[in-house]
């Protein structure tokens, strides 16, 4: 029987889908023009739509909260801004 571990592991933080929101549009556009193309082997096809299915979520992540912190401004409630 291998030994316990006593300690409790825990996950190490999700790295971000992206460097920035410029980042993964930009990387998504290449995506499109890859699923456009229509050259690539179905594995590959598969692996760069679930690609572009994360930078999507996060663009949108992205947008939503600057749309937020713009209603606030709007409402003149000034609060610092912080990335999700």
């Amino acid at each position: 029987m291998p030994p316990s571990n006593s300690r409790t592991s825990t996950p190490a933080p999700a790295a971000p889908v992206a460097e920035s929101y410029e980042a993964a549009l930009q990387e998504l556009e290449q995506l499109v023009g890859q699923l456009d193309a229509g050259q690539l082997p179905l594995d590959q096809l598969l692996a760069r739509y679930q690609r572009g299915a994360e930078l999507l979520a996060f663009c949108r992540e992205r947008l939503q909260a600057v749309e937020q912190q713009i209603q606030v401004f709007e409402a003149g409630q000034t609060r610092p801004w912080e990335a999700p």
